[in-house]
């Protein structure tokens, strides 16, 4: 607890003095990294498959009907029939496949699959997929996989009964295991338009977005919610150049205040927004007030600087003497107030109870999401 409590503190000072940086010295973001563009996106990919190989490992074709009728259909495709045979193998097992088709992945390239066991097999290390098709959402097939699977785990057992196992050897990944057979077909260079989602949407930066865009190409970025900012570009650009443009065009994302508290491991991270209205704290027999006075810096005549709002915060600390609680004239920032509680040493458990019951009297100018 102890170990925590250090660690969970460094972390809560850490945030405290980034939180008093002012806003101007905030680091821009490039666009690209903050909006996803519409339609340049990977597509899920699946597949039923059997793997082969295995030593003794694989599923049990009693448990396994599904793996039995699988491994009758192969060989029938291969001119053997075993409908009425007695199959008591073990080296075969039944697996799902997925893969990521990424959005220009052009035919003959190859992609990473990953192999999950579907029936009661042991192991797949060793085994080979065969042959599978790996189906869109729309049911058509855009890849066939097929090679060795790799499980990077560790699986032993005695003939006591007991047994070791490292990692999870019924899942692996086969490394440009796949053949893309079909391409998705979208031509972004033909768009007239396009898309910007915005990962954390947000009214203010979705306009900031749009007026630095037009401020280098006029009329060409509009905002239309929160969540998309509408690109057309200008006359006699194509689609694929004009993205290439705007995407590295920084700006100063906009975000809510928030506080976001993990319970378990006793951290809380907030953002430079989070502030705190009029409010007195009594915890225990310690009374904490905290009042935020902003002042101003004045650089010299011929400095060449520029006049700047320096927050300054003052914390008072005093035992329980009376019921009475103080109460500031002034509001704070929640840094002052968690930086002034951990260093009183106050626990976890009741600096998250603190932040909740603020929250509760309306003095907490953010959200509070708990994990």
């Amino acid at each position: 607890m102890g170990q925590r409590l250090w660690i969970w503190t460094r972390v809560i000072l850490a945030v405290a003095m980034m939180s008093l940086v002012t806003t101007s010295a905030m680091a821009r973001s490039r666009i690209k990294d903050i909006v996803s563009f519409e339609g340049i996106r990977d597509n899920e990919l699946v597949g039923y498959g059997i793997v082969v190989g295995l030593n003794g490992t694989g599923d049990s074709l009693r448990n396994a009907p599904f793996t039995k009728q699988s491994l009758e259909a192969m060989l029938e495709r291969l001119g053997v029939n075993t409908r009425d045979a007695n199959l008591n193998t073990k080296n075969v097992a039944a697996v799902m496949v997925t893969a990521r088709l990424p959005a220009f992945a052009a035919t003959g390239s190859k992609i990473d699959v990953t192999v999950s066991a579907f029936g009661d097999a042991k192991s797949l290390l060793g085994g080979t997929l065969l042959v599978t098709p790996l189906l869109g959402g729309d049911g058509e097939a855009y890849a066939l996989a097929q090679g060795t699977v790799q499980t990077g785990a560790i699986s032993a057992s005695g003939n006591s009964g007991s047994s070791v196992t490292k990692g999870v050897p019924t899942a692996g990944r086969i490394a440009g295991g796949a053949l893309v057979e079909k391409e998705t077909g979208f031509q972004l260079g033909q768009m007239s338009q396009m898309r910007l989602t915005l990962r954390n949407p947000d009214f203010t930066t979705a306009k900031r977005i749009s007026e630095t865009i037009n401020a280098r190409y006029p009329g060409a970025a509009f905002a239309d919610n929160p969540t998309i900012v509408t690109l057309r570009p200008p006359r006699g650009q194509d689609m694929v150049g004009f993205v290439t443009q705007i995407e590295s065009l920084e700006i100063q994302p906009d975000n809510i205040a928030k506080v976001v508290i993990d319970e378990v491991a006793g951290v809380i991270v907030m953002g430079d927004n989070v502030r705190i209205s009029t409010v007195a704290v009594q915890q225990g027999n310690l009374t904490v007030s905290v009042q935020e006075t902003p002042t101003v810096s004045q650089p010299n005549p011929l400095a060449g600087g520029t006049t700047q709002i320096v927050p300054q915060s003052t914390v008072t600390v005093s035992e329980e003497t009376g019921k009475q609680l103080l109460t500031l004239k002034d509001g704070a920032s929640l840094a002052s107030l968690v930086k002034a509680l951990n260093t009183l040493g106050v626990t976890p458990r009741d600096m998250i109870s603190i932040l909740q019951t603020i929250k509760a009297a309306g003095a907490l100018q953010a959200d509070i999401e708990v994990m």
